[in-house]
């Protein structure tokens, strides 16, 4: 059997109002039932929601009660109870009401869309109600900026860091953080690095000490809508200080002094983790190839923090790829094409898209800091594959003369060469170099498949 709708709805600040309570407003839908000899009809109440839009519980299951053929009529007490917005008023009228038949009536303004004069009136009416909409949000930005102008925190958003919200008295006050922001801009104008700085301090992220040097607020000012307000709340710093570090921050870059070449450098892999290697000064012993796992100060380039690599001596590696490419220098040419890695390479790249994409879905099930860090290193192995996919893919339209060349020449002059151009010919011949331990692996440019990115891990 189908029934009347009485829709009630209150927004937050008006639950209050006379006239607008949820109590007030039954009282009346049910004498307007008992008047026209309505026996059967179900509330829908709204408590708290806003009629900017439709999102809201019961007016989901009334529409979907409408749609399912168990409502004859809705009533409600006054036009915006159902919706404030124009748009959304036509919408239940015109899309959810009259093609279901059923008729629509609003106490107050004396509408019932039975008649084509009730009809006629919803456009009108609801026009009105969007108006104060508009009115109610242009008051709001009017009275929150001249909060501001008192110095008051205009509120939303997060919280500077250093400071809590005071809701009693409307402002900032600095909280247990505030010496760790003076001790940012100290450190900073002391010459420190942001990246140096948010490890000292045991800060997340980098990017949070930069966010802080650039807060205005923390000099007790307000920045709201691109104006500075004098505020209330106390500052952390003066004024001076945030200028010295704005200018030192814009100050551009000093170039970094290049490093002597290493002739290994961005061909190491950890045959344990994946991880990149890098040179690391050993005491007089000289340098030693270590796994980026193992080196906690970049932890962005961390595969596995247990990784068990030990690492080796570099120049224990570096003899043993000299003598290999010699080897190979020695050889006469091989008469026949090296066979094309393309097909491999392109398994490779399906296998790291396969495994980004598993990723992505438990991600997706459920956030997880583990697979965010899972996630990065799939993201990398994947683009290492395109790259040897790319890197095979030329070599297919130009075989390996380049490398051959490079090949002779390390065979004819490598006496002869700076510790630079030793470098440039290394990488021209070696794709990558995959340490475990004392266990050394050399592929090369003119290999008949490039290494699998993915099977280091």
């Amino acid at each position: 059997m189908k029934h009347t709708a009485l829709y009630l709805r209150v927004s937050t600040e008006a639950q209050a109002d006379e006239g607008y309570s949820l109590a007030a407003q039954a009282e009346k839908l049910e004498a307007y039932c008992k008047m026209k000899g309505i026996p059967h009809h179900r509330r829908y109440v709204d408590g708290g929601f806003s009629g900017s839009n439709l999102s809201r519980p019961a007016m989901t299951a009334l529409i979907d009660a409408i749609r399912g053929g168990a409502v004859e009529r809705v009533v409600v007490y006054k036009l915006d109870r159902l919706s404030r917005s124009q748009k959304d008023t036509l919408y239940l009228i015109e899309d959810v009401f009259l093609p279901h038949g059923v008729d629509f009536v609003s106490i107050n303004e004396n509408i019932d869309t039975g008649s084509p004069y009730g009809r006629a009136m919803i456009g009108i009416l609801s026009a009105f109600a969007q108006l104060e909409r508009e009115n109610i949000f242009l008051r709001t930005r009017m009275g929150m900026l001249e909060r501001v102008k008192q110095g008051y925190w205009p509120g939303g958003g997060k919280v500077p860091f250093g400071y809590d919200y005071d809701a009693a008295q409307g402002i900032l006050v600095p909280n247990r953080d505030a010496d760790t922001v003076r001790e940012i801009y100290a450190r900073f104008l002391a010459g420190q690095a942001p990246g140096r700085i948010a490890r000292a301090l045991g800060l997340r992220y980098e990017q949070l000490v930069r966010q802080i040097l650039t807060r205005e607020s923390n000099t007790g000012v307000i920045v709201y809508k691109g104006t500075r307000y004098p505020g209330r709340h106390q500052p952390l710093i003066d004024r001076q200080t945030f200028d010295r570090a704005q200018r030192r921050l814009s100050r551009p870059q000093a170039p970094r002094a290049a490093p002597a070449a290493k002739l290994l450098t961005g061909l190491l892999v950890c045959g344990h983790c994946g991880a990149k290697m890098r040179y690391q000064k050993w005491g007089r012993a000289g340098d030693k190839l270590v796994c980026y796992s193992r080196d906690p100060s970049k932890p962005h380039l961390v595969h596995d923090a247990h990784c068990p690599n030990r690492g080796v001596m570099a120049r224990e590696v570096e003899a043993v790829v000299r003598r290999d490419l010699s080897r190979l220098a020695a050889q006469p040419p091989a008469s026949q094409p090296a066979p094309d890695g393309r097909a491999a390479c392109r398994r490779a790249l399906d296998r790291a898209q396969r495994k980004l994409r598993r990723l992505y879905e438990l991600y997706a099930e459920g956030e997880d800091e583990t697979l965010r860090e899972a996630i990065e290193h799939a993201r990398q192995d994947k683009a290492r594959a395109a790259q040897a996919l790319t890197q095979a893919e030329q070599a297919a339209q130009q075989p390996d003369d380049s490398a051959r060349q490079a090949l002779l020449t390390i065979g004819a002059c490598w006496e002869q060469l700076t510790p630079a151009e030793r470098q440039t010919l290394v990488r021209a011949c070696v794709h990558q170099i995959v340490l475990q331990n004392d266990k050394i692996e050399i592929f090369y440019a003119f290999d008949t498949a490039p290494p699998d990115p993915t099977a280091a891990r």
